[in-house]
């Protein structure tokens, strides 16, 4: 049975998480990813490290990773990316959406809380030479 999440923090995701994503791409090859997404406590916030083999339609599979701070801002969770520009901020609580801008792209981003310790986040991110949504699930590993 699907859980509400509760009372939901920052410090909620620190751990080891399984991570699975496809990317549907609309002007290039769709990929899919299987990996971890780790959140370790990093200065007042956490390190959010995401590593995993990518996997590209007709391209042998290739090893990827990327890290980004997530730290308290009140109710709400800031992110950013890992050389400290913003990224977007949301309150961990059933389904939310946010949008980050960076010219002349695009990334808007539902994330679901809904099924928690599961939780999803889908991109849907356009521009001029982009266009495509990357579903991500994250499952405790």
């Amino acid at each position: 049975m699907a859980a509400t999440p509760v009372n939901l923090d920052l410090w909620s995701f620190e751990g080891r998480w399984q991570l699975t994503r496809v990317v549907e791409n609309a002007v290039g090859p769709n990929m899919t990813l299987s990996g971890t997404a780790t959140f370790s406590r990093h200065e007042d916030g956490l390190m959010l490290v995401e590593e995993g083999t990518l996997e590209v339609a007709g391209q042998p599979p290739m090893q990827g990773s990327q890290r980004y701070i997530w730290r308290p801002d009140g109710d709400q969770i800031a992110t950013f990316f890992a050389d400290g520009r913003d990224f977007f901020r949301f309150r961990p609580d059933g389904e939310i959406a946010a949008a980050h801008w960076c010219s002349p792209d695009q990334y808007d981003v539902v994330m679901d809380f809904t099924h928690w310790p599961e939780w999803r986040a889908t991109w849907t991110v356009k521009g001029p030479r982009k266009d495509y949504v990357m579903r991500s699930h994250y499952r405790r590993a």
